[in-house]
């Protein structure tokens, strides 16, 4: 990009102007440094203004600016209150016959329901759009509805879809099955923070269980499921093998729910590599099913189970499942499980027994010196594999904390982090 002048504080990658990249963040911006700005925008292949202070006038510089702009494949403009007429003008923008857009993203920019109509349509008319990000907006049903309809008449290779925190509904679930149907090529599904209910789910399952369904990621936190929804879901766990990472946390599934989500685990059929359910209701109960989950699956890498009330007894289950041979987890969330000392003793022959385990997280829990000194002698030796301990709000002498610091110095592959 010969004689542009790159304002101060603009990241720009890649040294050709098809691969570059314009990136700014939290910025105030003057008029003058915006219009230093506005040729690049024009240029840049990837444009990223977020957390700037945009207004509905820079909304129609940005307009014209992608209109300019033949070789635009991002644009991202995540926490900026842009509102629906800001949001609608740069719209226009990507309305260009040449505009080549894959990748839009809107969290954060207070829209609602008035700008799904003409996000419709922009979807409608771009085949190109791979990814789609309208989190954290107050979108409501009905604006959903429209934009969910909009995507489904799309002939665009949708890939990823992020609808956090932006009203979906279970009524909506049926248009969501319609998008991921006439889009084959969805791998990842936000949905968190949203009011689906059991129903919404078994609504959202039935697709998933369809032989065409090649989603690799769904997000499910806070969505108002119980044991009822882990029916379902289980079933789904043991038939589509391309579903890779599944979040259920901030749900109260109870043990349970625990229980048949392990029962599904344990199924040979079962491919997903990464569970995340934290803060679910869980007791000490369902330890021995996830103690059975360890010990067998063959896939699953990363379990967080932060915040349920697992005490000493249900880690202790946890070790053992750890502590066989076929073990292939490598990431282990434990954070306020309300484990103490006592824990450590399990955890400390884990470390040696666990060759996989490569991350533990104890933050948040009442470990104190003893506990500290057992996972510590574990960590020294060189039968341990772990690359990081993470004790974030664990209260500890100072001198076992400069033990640790001290073992970090001797080891370089092992990260503390407190």
């Amino acid at each position: 990009m010969e004689g542009a002048r790159v304002p101060p504080g603009a990241r720009i990658a890649d040294d050709t102007v098809s691969n570059m990249s314009l990136e700014i963040c939290h910025e105030q911006l003057s008029d003058a440094r915006w219009m230093e700005l506005l040729p690049l925008i024009q240029q840049h292949q990837v444009v990223r203004l977020e957390f700037c202070d945009l207004t509905e006038g820079r909304c129609r510089d940005i307009s014209s600016a992608l209109w300019a702009n033949p070789t635009l494949t991002e644009l991202s403009l995540n926490h900026n209150e842009l509102g629906d007429a800001g949001v609608h003008l740069v719209l226009q923008g990507l309305q260009s016959p040449t505009c080549k857009i894959q990748s839009l993203r809107l969290e954060y920019c207070n829209l609602s329901d008035a700008s799904c109509e003409p996000l419709a349509s922009v979807l409608k008319a771009k085949s190109n759009i791979k990814e789609l990000v309208v989190s954290n907006n107050d979108i409501h049903e009905a604006g959903m509805r429209t934009l969910l309809r909009g995507l489904k008449d799309s002939a665009c290779l949708l890939e990823t879809l992020w609808l956090e925190s932006s009203g979906v509904t279970a009524a909506n679930c049926k248009d969501l099955c319609d998008v991921m149907a006439a889009r084959p090529f969805l791998q990842d599904l936000e949905l968190g923070d949203s009011r689906l209910g059991d129903a919404g789910v078994a609504t959202l399952c039935s697709w998933l269980l369809h032989p065409s369904c090649r989603l690799r990621k769904l997000w499910l936190w806070e969505c108002d499921i119980t044991a009822k929804g882990c029916r379902d879901l289980s079933q789904v766990l043991r038939t589509n093998q391309n579903l890779k990472a599944l979040s259920l946390m901030l749900n109260r599934l109870g043990d349970e729910g625990a229980q048949l989500l392990c029962e599904a685990l344990q199924e040979p059929t079962c491919q997903l590599e990464c569970l995340w359910v934290k803060e679910c209701s869980f007791t000490a109960a369902c330890c021995p099913y996830f103690r059975a989950v360890l010990a067998q699956n063959k896939f699953l890498t990363e379990l967080q189970l932060g915040e349920n009330n697992l005490g000493d007894t249900g880690v202790q289950e946890l070790c053992q499942g750890l502590g066989q041979p076929g073990s292939v987890l490598q990431v282990l969330g434990l954070v306020d499980c309300k484990l103490t000392n006592s824990s450590c003793s399990s955890l400390a022959s884990v470390l040696l027994a666990c060759h996989s385990l490569r991350v533990l997280d104890l933050s948040n829990n009442g470990l104190g010196d003893p506990g500290a000194l057992q996972l510590l002698e574990s960590l020294r030796q060189p039968a341990c594999a772990l690359d990081c301990l993470a004790v974030f709000d664990v209260y500890l002498s100072s001198g076992v904390w400069d033990q640790l610091e001290a073992l970090e110095k001797e080891k370089p592959s092992l990260r503390i982090i407190s």
